[in-house]
Formats: C-alpha cells, sequence, structure tokens
C-alpha cells in the first residue's frame, strides 16, 4: 500500500493536477501511512517502533507522516481506532454471523461470542491482529491509555449494547469481564498456545466457553438477583 509524496499540495495554486486529484492523492497518502502504522505497530508494539520506518513503509518521509498526524502518538491512537473498531469476536447483531438478533438474549449471545470466539482462536486461523496490537504495546503506559480508550469506545460499547440488563453501570462491568475471558482464551489458546486447548475439539470447547460466558452475560435481574 505504498504511496508517493507528490500532489499533495493543497494550496490550489499554479500549473499541475486539479484540487481534486491533489486531494485524491492526498487521502491516498494518508491510508498508506495509517495502513504501514498499523502494521508495524502491530509486528512491534508502540515502543518498537518508529516515524521513521513508518515513512519507510508508506513509501514517505518521515516530515511528511509528522504533516498528516502531528505525532507518533497521534498516528498510534488512529491506528488503534481503525484496528478495533470493526467486529472480530463479538459479532452478534451483526449481518452474516451465527445470530445476528443476538441482542438482549444471554443464551444466544454467549453462544454467538463462544463459537466465533473459538473459531478465531484455533491453531490453523488467521492472526487477530487488535489482540497482538494490544499485547505489543501494553507496557507503554500511554499506549495503554489509547487503547484502553478505543476499546471501551468500540467493543466495550458493543457489548454494554448487547447485554440485558437495566443497570448500565452493571453492564459495563460485564461487559470488561467479557472481554477479559476473551483475551484469556485467546491469549492461552492462541499465544502461548498450551496444548489442551489447542488441541481441544472445536464444539466442546465452544460449548464450555459458552457455559462460563452465560455467567457474566446474564443480569443480576436474570439471575434472580442471587449473590455472586
Amino acid at each position: 500500500m505504498a504511496a508517493v509524496e507528490h500532489n499533495t499540495d493543497d494550496s490550489g495554486t499554479g500549473s499541475g493536477p486539479t484540487a481534486a486529484g491533489r486531494r485524491r492523492d492526498a487521502a491516498a497518502t494518508r491510508d498508506a501511512i495509517l495502513h504501514s502504522a498499523v502494521v508495524a505497530f502491530t509486528r512491534a508494539g508502540y515502543d518498537g517502533v518508529g516515524v521513521r520506518e513508518i515513512a519507510q513503509g508508506a513509501g514517505v518521509t518521515a516530515m511528511l507522516v509528522n504533516r498528516y498526524f502531528g505525532s507518533k502518538e497521534q498516528l498510534f491512537a488512529e491506528a488503534v481506532d481503525v484496528s478495533f473498531a470493526p467486529r472480530t469476536v463479538v459479532t452478534a447483531g451483526t449481518p452474516g454471523t451465527v445470530d445476528p438478533g443476538a441482542t438482549g438474549d444471554p443464551g444466544t449471545l454467549s453462544r454467538d461470542i463462544a463459537r466465533s470466539l473459538t473459531a478465531r482462536t484455533a491453531p490453523e486461523s488467521d492472526h487477530l491482529d487488535p489482540f497482538l496490537l494490544m499485547l505489543r504495546s501494553a507496557s507503554n503506559p500511554r499506549a495503554a491509555e489509547i487503547m484502553r480508550a478505543a476499546t471501551e469506545r468500540h467493543v466495550g460499547q458493543d457489548l454494554r449494547d448487547l447485554l440485558p440488563g437495566a443497570d448500565a453501570t452493571e453492564r459495563a462491568e460485564r461487559a470488561e469481564l467479557v472481554l477479559s475471558l476473551i483475551t484469556g482464551v485467546w491469549m492461552m489458546r492462541r499465544v502461548i498456545g498450551t496444548t489442551a486447548l489447542a488441541d481441544a475439539d472445536p464444539g466442546p470447547l465452544a460449548r464450555r466457553i459458552e457455559a462460563m460466558l452465560r455467567v457474566v452475560v446474564e443480569s443480576v435481574e436474570d439471575m434472580g438477583r442471587a449473590d455472586v
């Protein structure tokens, strides 16, 4: 996704490409930088990559990267945002998924997440890049703040909207517990590759994950206000 630096001048003066052409080139250049940043941060984390390397991956100069994004921190924030926005495991309510009508049904929602997580963490599946980006950048306090905000804004909000229950604070707590379970399974099965989880039969594994998720997904009201 390499880009070149020419035709990014938006002054609108002199001869040469039209303003529309310059805008298109500017957008392509910005996209190329952002794509290079996502790849680099996913591979090496926030502290493991510099602006020059990202610029090289996009076919531009470090000066141009700073022109478009202002700083490495801002570039990282935008890279995290585009990485965390798409639904990868929490896909309930999305057309074409296991059950696009899972909202409000703890059993259906838990089953949808469990099946998706089992499939996405299988040894032969593709890497879940947002998780890798998170793992490799979490040691930097500012990067962790940026990722926390993006998590709450995207998948956290998706889960809060999907979970049953009238108490918004309690839904937020349960949403983050669901994310903790997802992250733990992903870490153990896909990153560390512990033998039992890596070799597990997908069907029974999904049912066990579903059972764990249902405990968290169900609201206190659904559980008859039982002590937990």
